[in-house]
């Protein structure tokens, strides 16, 4: 409910906003909002414990990533997101992704890369370690990853393009890791390290069309299972199958 009471983020600016968005991310994608559910300005501002600034701001957002609709004289508005909408989403991704990773290949800092490799490589031995904060540090690895390559491709339009939908896929992300967390199923964020790796490990040695290749099977597996938790949340509202809608 948008009503809910949070306490209030004490951020800058820039990261209130995104806190905001990626909490409103979160609440569409794990069925807390629903597809036509009205987005209140005044509500959410009381939620998150901030001005109506940084909620327009991030109704904006929001919109600009296709998670809502901006409709005259009706406001904010949930848009409907399938398993259709995540493949689409993944298509452009694989493309901004494999031509990142494409240039940024020999130009990743050594340091960085070995560290990566390091901590990925860590992260394997922490599977099926009941103690170990694994699906947090994966967030953090994955994130790290991405981030990395984006940055070092030296390309300014295709890193705004990646910056301003990466709140989308990361969303994504954390919605199926909560799900593998309530099933104490960690069989994909193990996988998911292997493919980082593959990814680091073709950069080490500069073998760009690896690297690409590796990026593409990464987020061609991601999109399968990530379709798979949006069903999984229509299911348990009671949605039609994607096919009947």
């Amino acid at each position: 409910d948008a009503r809910h009471a949070s306490p209030p983020m004490i951020f800058d600016h820039g990261s209130r906003r995104q806190a905001i968005v990626e909490a409103v991310l979160g609440d569409v994608f794990a069925g807390r909002l629903r597809s036509g559910q009205h987005l209140v300005t005044r509500e959410l501002a009381t939620r998150f414990g901030v001005s109506d600034t940084p909620i327009r701001e991030a109704l904006v957002a929001l919109a600009g990533i296709g998670v809502i609709e901006l409709l005259p004289n009706r406001g904010a508005v949930v848009r409907s997101v399938t398993a259709k909408d995540v493949r689409d989403i993944c298509q452009l991704r694989r493309a901004l992704e494999c031509e990142a990773v494409r240039i940024a290949c020999g130009k990743v800092p050594a340091d960085e890369l070995a560290s990566l490799g390091e901590e990925l490589r860590h992260l394997q031995t922490l599977a099926h370690d009941p103690t170990a904060k694994f699906s947090e540090k994966a967030r953090a690895a994955d994130s790290r990853l991405h981030d990395l390559v984006m940055t070092s491709s030296g390309n300014h339009y295709l890193a705004s393009d990646l910056n301003r939908l990466k709140l989308l896929y990361r969303a994504f992300r954390d919605l199926n890791y909560t799900q593998d967390e309530v099933r104490n199923d960690r069989r994909r964020l193990l996988e998911e390290a292997g493919e980082h790796l593959a990814i680091v490990d073709a950069l080490v040695a500069c073998d760009r069309a690896t690297a690409v290749n590796a990026m593409s099977k990464h987020v061609r597996t991601g999109a399968k299972y990530w379709c798979q938790a949006i069903k999984h949340v229509a299911r348990r509202h009671g949605e039609p199958p994607e096919e009947q809608k």
